[in-house]
């Protein structure tokens, strides 16, 4: 009686492991077959299954069918907060013990998203959308930037797309930046494992072979400064607490456009903020200064 109840045991487990395995095999099938709303609706439901919350397929393939759909200006409209949920995802593949494993195992769709999204900004730019080819370009930067180190050599280099002013050093700084959206706060902190609003100013700039002073007050005192008028992406923008210098961030808005920044929040890490549309911030307004020549 025994034997039969584990032998019963046995063939339910091992049917029901081959049925998990054959959702996602479904998955990869329509994927590769370019039905990328079906990919999208099926892994949602897969999503909404408790079963299934111990692999990150359904994940990954609701990422890259929001990707594929998001290229229609169409759907993206209606689905405004979809790519939000993608760099979710590819921001937790940090955290997860088996990233490595799921990338490694999917090198050619990611090598072919890579360059889908590549030839994406490009259309964009070209077609004069900038505000979309920056989102993508540094939509892209983010994803293929997070993939841990194992499964990131396997891919081929990133073409970093030039904006229409050509190699403007204001556009890569922004780019840059804005491929740490989402990582956290942290106090001190230097890298892109953890910021403070001046070590995220300074590491953007170092990485652009721009060398800045580490702390925000120094960042001021060092900086060229700017009327507000004068003010365009790249250059930073400073917050007084009544106390000196308290807070950098990173104008991301073009000349003449109304202010907006990225910068590292105490309470919500790596994000855009809209200066003029924040009574809290204009109060603290400092002043503007910048580095690049």
């Amino acid at each position: 009686m025994k034997k039969s109840a584990l032998l019963f045991t046995f063939i339910f487990i091992g049917s029901h492991v081959q049925a998990q395995v054959s959702e996602f095999d479904k998955l990869e099938m329509l994927f590769s077959q370019r039905h990328y709303k079906n990919v999208y609706r099926k892994s949602g439901r897969l999503l909404d299954n408790s079963e299934y919350n111990y692999s990150m397929i359904p994940s990954y393939y609701r990422s890259l069918s929001i990707i594929k759909l998001a290229q229609n200006s169409f759907w993206k409209e209606r689905h405004s907060n979809a790519l939000e949920s993608v760099k979710e995802f590819f921001l937790s593949i940090k955290k997860s013990e088996h990233s490595e494993a799921l990338f490694s195992a999917h090198m050619y769709e990611l090598n072919q998203l890579k360059d889908n999204m590549e030839n994406w900004a490009s259309g964009l730019r070209d077609s004069g959308y900038i505000s979309g080819f920056e989102e993508v370009q540094s939509l892209t930067l983010m994803i293929f930037g997070v993939l841990p180190e194992g499964t990131a050599d396997g891919l081929a280099d990133i073409n970093l797309i030039e904006s229409p002013n050509g190699s403007d050093i204001r556009a890569l700084l922004v780019l840059s930046a804005k491929k740490h959206i989402g990582i956290p706060y942290v106090w001190a902190g230097n890298s892109p494992s953890g910021f403070d609003c001046s070590g995220f100013t300074k590491y953007i700039m170092n990485e652009n072979k721009i060398d800045l002073p580490r702390r925000a007050e120094d960042q001021y005192n060092e900086s060229r400064k700017l009327n507000r008028k004068n003010v365009s992406m790249g250059d930073l923008i400073f917050f007084s607490n009544g106390s000196g210098v308290s807070h950098v961030g990173m104008i991301v808005s073009e000349l003449g456009q109304p202010l907006s920044m990225i910068h590292s929040s105490s309470s919500k890490g790596i994000i855009l903020t809209e200066i003029d549309k924040s009574e809290y911030w204009l109060k603290l307004l400092h002043g503007f200064g910048t580095f690049v020549k």
